[in-house]
């Protein structure tokens, strides 16, 4: 037994790791199938419009060229170091980043104020790194006064040639920012996709495994009674035996037909046929059905709920609870269903966790379990899951329900036995009714 775990839970390590390695394949895929500048080396050419600083420099043409040159140095360490934490969204919204354009900016003023002419052009470098940066509101607040101080310096450096240093800084700025938000919205919408398609594959195994549970669930339960009930009856009347197995070869069938449509998501239950099943059922297991319906006609979608209320509820009735009688009723309005389920059985015990007295969950809070328990006659079940404790199927369909703006209570009734209350609205524009007319006057309807 321990080989087996271990061995276990090396697969599931080693299908972890797969997973792990399949992400960062994706991630480095998206990365490359990024739209736009991929990462700050797209924005190193820029730094050729130095070329005319550096050779004034080496020429001599500069005044105090120590000034210069270092100047020039921290300026193009300062715009490598920006433009490469740009394209990282949390480094770039750092105070190292701020800090680092605030150190761009003085020296941008200190060698274009004091030098003008070939080192103006610095200031549209300045703008395009401002631009890998800044986003929305601070692209305004910093692009405009940006924007007329270059010019006011320009001004006093060239002329009318300070025109074109303003709007090449204004252009640099607004062309980078949008190119790189429209960069980075793609990514996220493909993210976004990818989310989406990943969460509706765990919707839908959610849904099948709801479906495949409520399914084998009420109908295993009605094989096993039904088969109980032909092993009591074949020793002294052959032909109501024969009955029984004719209905275990109908359920099977039905279960079959149910399942296929699961799997392809179209399976739309009745509230009508899981009365008539529930009655079945019950009559079967030696319970006697007593339902009663009431109100206008009721939608696809709210019977196909209440279908599944009536299936979990009587499965756990079938298996649990030990009753003679059981209620059904279905009372519907204008604004809201409610159906209530009543057995008078044990409801919510307390007994012996290894579930030797025959039942089948496995202790206390038996009949609120998912009834996935074990055999009648003893044994450990799995249907319990403690007092007070909700199992996969009144979980499950709790959750349903809620989604649908509805409720789902569960637990012991006022006078013994066990109680299952469902309330639904009714939504006329989404759920349209699309049955005949009922009777708007109580009837009981015993089997």
């Amino acid at each position: 037994m321990t080989d087996e775990a271990t061995e276990a839970r090396r697969v599931r390590t080693k299908a972890r790791r797969e997973e792990t390695r399949t992400a960062r394949r994706r991630t480095k895929a998206a990365r490359r199938r990024r739209p736009g500048p991929a990462s700050g080396f797209a924005m190193l050419p820029w730094l050729l419009l130095g070329l005319g600083s550096f050779s004034n420099l080496v020429q001599g043409e500069t005044p105090n060229p120590w000034f210069g040159a270092i100047g020039l140095f921290v300026f193009n360490s300062l715009y490598i170091g920006v433009v490469f934490r740009a394209f990282h969204p949390r480094a770039r919204n750092s105070p190292a980043t701020w800090w680092s354009l605030a150190g761009m900016a003085v020296m941008t003023f200190g060698l274009g104020g004091t030098y003008g002419g070939s080192w103006l052009l610095f200031f549209p470098l300045f703008g395009l790194a401002c631009g890998t940066v800044l986003r929305g509101r601070h692209l305004a607040l910093v692009g405009a006064p940006l924007t007329v101080t270059v010019a006011v310096v320009a001004a006093l450096h060239d002329g009318w040639g300070a025109v074109t240093i303003a709007y090449g800084t204004a252009i640099s700025m607004l062309v980078t920012a949008a190119i790189l938000a429209l960069s980075e919205t793609v990514v996220e919408l493909r993210d976004t996709r990818q989310e989406l398609a990943r969460s509706a594959v765990e919707e839908e195994r959610l849904r099948f495994s709801r479906d495949l549970h409520d399914l084998l669930g009420h109908t295993l339960s009605v094989i096993v009674v039904k088969s109980e009930a032909a092993r009591r009856l074949a020793p002294r009347d052959m032909d109501a035996a024969l009955e029984q197995i004719t209905d275990i070869e109908s359920v099977g069938r039905q279960a079959l037909t149910e399942i296929r449509e699961a799997v392809t998501g179209y399976r739309d239950s009745s509230l009508t046929t899981e009365l008539d099943r529930a009655r079945s059922a019950l009559t079967a297991a030696g319970i006697e059905p007593v339902v009663r319906q009431s109100g206008p006609p009721l939608g696809p979608r709210t019977e196909a709920l209440l279908g599944w209320v009536v299936r979990e509820a009587v499965t756990n009735a079938v298996r649990h609870s030990g009753a003679a009688r059981c209620e059904i009723t279905v009372d519907g309005a204008p604004e809201q269903v409610r159906l209530v389920i009543t057995d008078d059985g044990r409801g919510v015990r307390s007994g012996p966790a290894d579930g030797s007295d025959g039942g089948a969950g496995d202790g206390a809070g038996d009949r609120l379990g998912d009834g996935t328990g074990g055999g009648r006659t003893g044994g450990r079940g799995t249907g319990g899951r403690g007092t007070g404790g909700r199992g996969t199927g009144l979980r499950g369909l709790t959750e349903r329900l809620a989604a649908a703006g509805g409720s789902l209570d569960a637990g012991p009734a006022a006078r013994g036995g066990f109680r299952v209350t469902a309330v639904l609205p009714v939504d006329p524009t989404a759920d349209a009714p699309t049955g005949a007319p009922s009777s708007l006057t109580e009837a009981e309807r015993p089997a």
